[in-house]
């Protein structure tokens, strides 16, 4: 589904509600919306620029910096790669620490998912701590991502590899970063 402003009160009231009450710790920029059942949870934050969708049951779990125009189908899953201390001498897998933990040191502190300006996110895509996805970037239904993903691509499968570019030529490109850059507010520059 493609982004639309909402202007139904009631979807207005639980986007803030949401923001402002339920997820204060963390930040959201203008016009965000979640979609039904949308979790979110991080050891030290999560940062979503303006207009950005995240689609039902979407399930954000690690650290995650999100830019502008950005939106996810539904059941996108954001995960992190090191949530259990799965080497932990002695220890069965189900007790051993994690990252919900305030005493967790072990790996994945300080691993997150940077996903910049203008991306789409497909039905059930699962992306894994660690990686960032280029602005521009489009990532197929159903694929696990587990690196980084270049600007203005396409990349699908399990695990994700790029199957083609965004746009079909350069003068396309071109000419899209140009009409956005004087539309649209940007993170960083195209």
């Amino acid at each position: 589904m493609a982004y639309k402003h909402r202007s139904n009160i009631i979807v207005r009231c639980r986007d803030w509600y949401l923001t402002t009450v339920k997820w204060r710790k963390y930040q959201f920029g203008a016009h965000f919306h979640a979609g039904r059942n949308v979790s979110l949870w991080a050891r030290k934050q999560i940062k979503i620029g303006d207009y950005c969708y995240l689609g039902a049951n979407t399930r954000i779990q690690c650290d995650t910096i999100m830019g502008h125009y950005v939106f996810t189908a539904n059941n996108v899953a954001f995960v992190g790669k090191y949530d259990h201390h799965y080497q932990e001498p002695g220890k069965p897998m189900l007790l051993s620490s994690r990252i919900k933990d305030d005493d967790y040191n072990w790996k994945g502190t300080d691993s997150a998912i940077i996903i910049e300006d203008d991306v789409w996110i497909g039905y059930g895509a699962i992306l894994m701590s660690g990686i960032r996805i280029g602005t521009g970037s489009i990532i197929a239904s159903g694929a696990l991502v587990t690196k980084d993903v270049e600007s203005f691509s396409i990349y699908g499968g399990t695990p994700a590899v790029k199957i083609g570019d965004r746009f079909c030529s350069m003068e396309d490109l071109e000419k899209h970063k140009q009409v956005y850059r004087e539309n649209y507010k940007t993170s960083e520059p195209l």
